[in-house]
């Protein structure tokens, strides 16, 4: 007998294990797809000229495309084939990817603004005249021709950039399934003292997708867009220029290429599994997260057969219970509070983790290369341990429901004393004559694009719309070689030096050099020991936030009801990624956007994507932000936990009297009526925590 029993549990347990590594490699895929379209964004923003606002729409595409069916994929699809759906879906992100990385093959090369034309023959001893060599561009910036900016703007193709968001779309649209399918069908066949160190392994191995997702961004960041298509030794720029364009698009070819990988074992599970352990448990229900009244009275009596009802059910009786399902699920008061407090919380992170590239650019001085590695190869494995690290907590200490929600307050609380901290270390705005510092000896106005021009380069007829960035010996950035005053050139390429620089100061010192060199200058050396603290504080502010994440999401799943599982994870999906993913880059974004000093020109002329920011404004609209809606999280949770503390009490009563009841019962049939009042009223109560 015992050799029999154990056979189906090991045939059960097989099966279960390949669906939760099938599904960890899915999260992996769709994770570093995620994090790499979230590392490529200035990239991307670079390549198309578009502002940080419309950036931010084509991030929130992924959501939009989310919000087209996550309700009708959760409802319907966990009567359906729940691994199949996710394997379609997986085949849809692929073809999303492939589309994202088409206009590359579409428009021709990469065309970087420049304010004149640079010498690139290798053997050519020929001397550019910076100062007067753009007297035509005057004229060219004070009468625009419309028609022929519309003409020029139609053959580069200027507006790929919707393949980009139609891609991005069908990326959102083919993850949908993943989630609420796969963590119910996980949930549905596994123990429920398991279900928290399950989670905590998909989330972690999913971690690792955002780390392989930042990393690859990094290195092709340094990658020039069209290697392979141009002689590199032509370039002027370097990859720490803010017109540089990585090769963001061959990393979108290899993250669809794994997601399509990852999606052949779904179309080999089956529709369910037996229930994990049930044959040695004889029925039994094992609640170490969870025991006693603190799990089983959670759950209201009226659905205890909900799962029966689910196996004879037809499609018409599906559609017609869709709306009553809504009804009662939106009845739990706590499910309410759940995706409210996660809405808020949601909107800071997707606002910061869209932009913190672009943070540690105009902040700190770094690459976008660098950025990207640093979040890749530091915050992220914080993370990852932080969700493991949760998840063993409440499989440690036995915690339920009440004990999780501790947990997930605690470690927002401290996320957001981490985050409150990175405020005040900041470095100072990179020193760029006109734009953020006077010329030297001349005073300083304001921050408009007139106090570029000074009484040392009036003659040289420069143009005020090009960045074309040159990095004085006196440490002082200047927009352009002609706004320097540069007189003459030599070199070629990147090793072009410029000399004889008449807004070069040299009052202090006579004998200083009056030459300059492509590209900005770096910042000061305080700013790299700043750097390394707001670092510190943001990979332990990472760590913190991401222990609260698998206890809070057993509070949710343990708040409804098994046979609203899907639907309420759906629906909890659709609203946080519709009000908490879609609005936060464009609003960000947009705020951003007021805090640019110098934007870049379009090569057909206008406006296109901000070169430099004030740093200042930038950090206090960006952490302003992130601070505002994470004391908004804190308050909805401290709302939440005294709400779930006080059902929690209800239910103990409850059970209380229950028992009395029934003690009372088989002495007196007279007080058996008692006990059935009290059970009655406890009917009309909230259903569930």
């Amino acid at each position: 007998m015992s050799v029999d029993s154990k056979k189906p549990r090991e045939a059960c347990c097989s099966k279960l294990k390949l669906f939760l590594v099938s599904l960890a490699f899915m999260y992996f895929a769709k994770a570093f797809g995620g994090a790499y379209m979230k590392s490529s964004i200035t990239q991307i923003e670079r390549r198309f000229d578009i502002p940080s606002s419309l950036i931010g729409v084509i991030d929130g595409s992924f959501e939009m495309g989310n919000l087209l069916v996550i309700a009708f994929v959760s409802y319907f699809g966990a009567k359906l084939h729940r691994p199949r759906l996710i394997g379609i879906g997986c085949l849809v992100m692929a073809t999303g990817s492939f589309i994202v990385a088409l206009p590359h093959f579409l428009q021709g090369p990469y065309k970087y603004e420049t304010s004149m034309s640079h010498n690139t023959e290798a053997n050519s001893t020929e001397s550019i005249l910076p100062c007067l060599s753009n007297h035509n561009l005057t004229e060219k910036d004070e009468t625009p021709d419309v028609a022929a900016i519309q003409a020029c703007e139609k053959a580069v193709g200027s507006s790929m950039w919707i393949y980009v968001f139609l891609g991005n779309m069908l990326r959102g649209i083919g993850e949908t399934p993943s989630m609420p399918l796969g963590v119910s069908y996980l949930d549905d066949f596994s123990r429920q003292e398991n279900t928290p160190f399950y989670l905590a392994c998909i989330y972690t191995t999913g971690m690792l997708g955002p780390m392989v997702g930042f990393m690859l961004g990094s290195y092709l960041a340094k990658t020039y867009v069209d290697i392979g298509f141009v002689d590199l030794d032509s370039i002027t720029i370097t990859y720490k220029d803010s017109r540089w364009v990585g090769a963001w698009w061959l990393g979108f070819i290899v993250n669809g290429t794994v997601i399509l990988l990852s999606s052949i074992p779904f179309f080999f599970l089956p529709k369910s599994l037996p229930k994990q352990g049930e044959e040695e448990e004889d029925g039994k229900k094992s609640t170490e997260l969870a025991s006693g009244p603190e799990q089983e009275s959670f759950l209201p009596d009226e659905t205890q057969d909900g799962e029966d009802k689910e196996k004879t059910v037809k499609f018409k009786e599906m559609v017609k219970d869709f709306v009553p399902s809504l009804k009662r699920l939106f009845r739990n008061s706590i499910f309410t509070m759940i995706i409210l407090t996660n809405l808020f919380a949601v909107n800071g992170f997707v606002g910061m983790i869209t932009f913190k590239p672009k943070f540690m650019e105009q902040i700190y001085g770094q690459a976008a290369s660098r950025a990207n590695f640093l979040i890749g190869i530091m915050n992220l494995p914080a993370v990852a341990l932080g969700f493991i690290t949760g998840g063993f907590i409440l499989k440690r200490f036995k915690l339920g429901v009440v004990g999780a929600a501790r947990v997930s307050i605690s470690a927002s609380l401290g996320a957001f004393c981490m985050l409150s901290l990175q405020g005040f270390f900041h470095c100072d705005n990179a020193e760029v004559a006109g734009l953020t510092v006077a010329y030297q000896g001349y005073p300083q106005v304001s921050y408009h694009h007139s106090t570029l021009l000074s009484p040392c380069n009036m003659g040289c007829s420069c143009s005020m719309k090009h960045w074309d960035p040159v990095c004085a010996y006196n440490g002082m950035t200047y927009a352009s070689p002609c706004l320097a005053g540069c007189q003459t050139s030599t070199g070629t390429g990147k090793a072009m030096v410029f000399h004889n620089c008449t807004c070069i100061d040299t009052s202090t010192s006579p004998a200083a050099n009056m030459s300059a060199v492509l590209g900005q200058c770096p910042r000061r050396s305080e700013c790299d020991s700043k750097f390394k603290i707001y670092m510190a504080l943001s990979v332990l502010g990472a760590f913190i936030s991401a222990c609260g994440g698998t206890p809070g999401y057993i509070v949710l799943l343990r708040s409804i009801q098994p046979d609203l599982k899907s639907l309420a994870l759906g629906m909890q999906t659709l609203i946080v990624r519709t009000l908490g993913g879609i609005p936060p880059p464009i609003y960000f974004g947009a705020l951003i956007d007021r805090t640019c000093l110098k934007w870049g020109t379009k090569q057909c002329g206008g406006r296109g994507a901000c070169r430099l920011y004030d740093s200042n404004a930038f950090r206090l609209t960006f952490l302003g932000l992130i601070i505002g809606l994470y004391i908004l999280t804190n308050m909805l949770w401290g709302v939440l936990y005294v709400k779930i503390v006080k059902r929690q009490k209800k239910l103990v009563l409850r059970d209380q009297a229950k028992k009395n009841g029934v003690e009372a019962n088989r002495l007196s049939n007279g007080h058996a009526s008692i006990s059935i009042v009290k059970y009655k009223e406890d009917e009309n109560m909230e259903s569930t925590i």
